[in-house]
């Protein structure tokens, strides 16, 4: 039995991002996306802007990542940025769980990321924000489009 409680806890996320737009839910690759949310499952949890796109009839599509050998990805969600001024950094953000909290720390992206309206980063500076269950996640600009809401699920527990 208890190896069933351990598959549960790996399988279950901590937090969960939910996208808040369609660009922030068109930006997810389809196989993360659960219902509207992106499962957190691992700390940190590195986003970052999918460069390896093509245009297709108009439509930007991704390009498979193939996996070249045992190497780390250098981000866990890649979000594809279809906007023509680039809000998404290559490597954005990081999500990471200290001290029993959940901390957003920019990776030093160009534009930034703002929680709740307060800028974190930019400018290649980097930046941290302790995070709260329900927090705005806006990846770029202010009035970027890639729009999430943080969910901690850190409390819930399975009934049996």
């Amino acid at each position: 039995m208890d190896d069933k409680k351990a598959i549960v806890k790996m399988l279950l996320p901590v937090a969960a991002l939910e996208t808040m737009t369609p660009d922030a839910a068109q930006a997810v690759p389809q196989c993360l996306l659960v219902g509207g949310y992106v499962p957190v499952r691992k700390y940190p949890f590195k986003i970052g802007r999918e460069s390896r796109v093509r245009t297709v009839r108009g439509k930007i599509e991704r390009i498979e990542r193939p996996k070249m050998d045992d190497r780390e990805p250098n981000n866990d969600l890649y979000l594809v940025d279809r906007g023509q001024l680039l809000n998404i950094s290559r490597e954005h953000l990081q999500i990471e769980y200290e001290d029993d909290h959940f901390v957003l720390r920019d990776r030093g992206s160009a534009c930034g990321t703002r929680v709740n309206g307060e800028q974190v980063g930019g400018k290649d500076s980097g930046g941290v924000h302790v995070l709260a269950d329900g927090d705005e996640i806006i990846i770029g600009i202010a009035d970027s489009p890639y729009r999430f809401r943080f969910i901690d699920l850190s409390s819930f527990s399975l009934q049996e």
